[in-house]
């Protein structure tokens, strides 16, 4: 390494953020990153550490140490040219990743470990702005085509690595613009969407075909793709949510969060959407059920609604303030965590189950009655939920959003019209090493991302999006020199 003392010399630094009274007014990006001589330093941290947990600990390997010493070297292209090998899209994993790769960085043993989100982002936003990032074309056309359903992660990278081997490739999304979940599942205030349009520029330079507004199994019959393409990828995501059949259920006010987000995601990204559609917010006791990453972005969008409170309940226990490093390290850890829309404002309450909602006379909810759970392990050592006696309670609220993951891709429509093989979590059967790799039950047909995997992280679709693609080229040519 350049530095090998590096760790020993310089402190960890991450971006900043700006004041929350400032952020929570727009849907902008708000996080304030460090100059370049600052970042080289954090390079530097890197510490030649023999064995890099950080590779393993990314779901597409990243080349971590290599990157890390040539931002400290000043050579910041060929930075990009490794972090480029193995991620398609790093200016969305350097926004919205949970960055399990610093988890597993040697130096986290003492929670001090290297910014590598950071410099991740650092790397493809100068490379932006430098004007490094040019349309890769294929010198030679293959004279096959594929047609990739969904826009997400993985299909956009499936695309990206199949244009680049000489494949004509035709993208079908069911929304109005590109991105899938990118685009109107997470908030723009996370991820500005013109991010996504500025990679489509280089993609449809290098020849890959949008058609947005256009659902399969719906817009046009699934197995038309199986005539007029020679493979297909499914890459439609894990879009069932997860529902809670409670009594209450059907009263005003209680919805999907996704549903929630993506109608809010819609009107900031200036579409037309009429008041009976928009849920909104604003003057309402907010109660988002579940703790997740989709929760957050509930809790984030309705302080910027204007919410007169917001209240998150999980059904899981609180976790630990700190990890323990000697069990745990380095894999991802079950610790405390809080986002920067917690920190906007919110009660967080934990080991809290949801009985029914409240009706307030008119079909509208007015709030939910609760139970304290406890959680134990049974003779075997499994864990088992009991609910706490006397413990029931009512928590006030007028807008509910159900964030509780999502269970499998949406069966109706494509799935059943292809019929395609299932598992038994209703995720579509494929397996991603051998001969099999990314196929599907039906010939010609290959899965990748959350709809092969079930809900997952956007590291881990881009991940199988360019594996998949690399099956796919093989399918088609016999061989493929795509990376793996």
């Amino acid at each position: 390494m350049g530095k090998p003392t590096g760790f020993l010399e310089y402190p960890r630094q991450d971006r900043s953020y700006a004041p929350v009274a400032d952020r929570i007014t727009h849907y902008d990006e708000f996080s304030i990153a460090l100059s370049e001589p600052d970042m080289s330093l954090q390079g530097a941290r890197c510490m030649d550490c023999g064995i890099p947990f950080c590779h393993n600990g990314c779901p597409v390997n990243n080349i971590i140490p290599d990157w890390n010493d040539l931002v400290y070297q000043g050579d910041w292209q060929a930075a990009l040219d490794v972090l480029h090998s193995t991620n398609n899209f790093p200016e969305f994993t350097g926004r919205i990743c949970p960055a399990p790769c610093q988890e597993a960085c040697t130096l986290n043993l003492v929670d001090d470990s290297v910014t590598i989100k950071n410099i991740e982002l650092s790397i493809i936003e100068k490379a932006w702005e430098a004007g490094w990032i040019q349309p890769q074309i294929a010198p030679h056309k293959s004279g096959r085509s594929v047609a990739v359903v969904g826009s997400g992660p993985a299909g956009l990278a499936a695309a990206q690595q199949l244009a680049r081997a000489g494949h004509k490739v035709t993208v079908f999304e069911r929304q109005n613009r590109i991105g899938g979940l990118l685009r109107y599942g997470i908030p723009d205030f996370k991820l500005n969407k013109r991010v996504i349009d500025r990679r489509m520029g280089q993609m449809r330079a290098e020849g890959v075909i949008f058609r947005a507004n256009t659902h399969i199994g719906v817009d046009i019959p699934a197995r038309e793709l199986l005539d007029g393409f020679d493979a297909v990828v499914l890459a439609a995501g894990s879009e069932q949510p997860r529902d809670l059949p409670i009594p209450g259920r059907e009263l005003n006010g209680v919805h999907f969060a996704m549903d929630f987000l993506r109608a809010n995601s819609h009107r900031v990204q200036g579409d037309e959407i009429p008041e009976e559609a928009f849920i909104s917010a604003a003057d309402r006791h907010v109660l988002v059920i579940g703790g997740g990453d989709t929760g957050s972005d509930c809790i984030g969008t309705s302080n910027r609604h204007g919410a007169r409170s917001v209240t998150q309940i999980e059904i899981m226990p609180q976790p630990p303030e700190q990890e323990e490093k000697e069990t745990t390290w380095p894999h991802w850890p079950n610790k405390m965590r809080t986002s920067t829309s917690q920190e906007e404002g919110c009660e967080r309450m934990w080991c809290v189950a949801t009985k029914a909602f409240l009706d307030d006379g008119n079909g509208n909810v007015r709030g939910a009655r609760c139970v304290k759970v406890e959680w134990n392990r049974d003779a075997g050592g499994n864990w088992q939920m009991h609910e706490v006696e006397g413990s029931e309670f009512e928590l006030k609220a007028d807008l509910v959003t159900l964030a509780m993951g999502f269970v499998h891709p949406v069966h109706e429509g494509m799935l059943e019209q292809l019929k395609v093989e299932l598992d038994g979590r209703g995720n579509v059967r494929g397996a991603t090493d051998g001969a099999d790799a990314y196929k599907t039950s039906v010939d010609g047909v290959f899965a990748a991302g959350d709809v092969r995997r079930g809900q997952s992280l956007v590291v881990w679709a881009i991940r199988e999006g360019r594996q998949c693609a690399r099956a796919v080229d093989e399918y088609l040519m016999g061989t493929s020199e795509l990376p793996r």
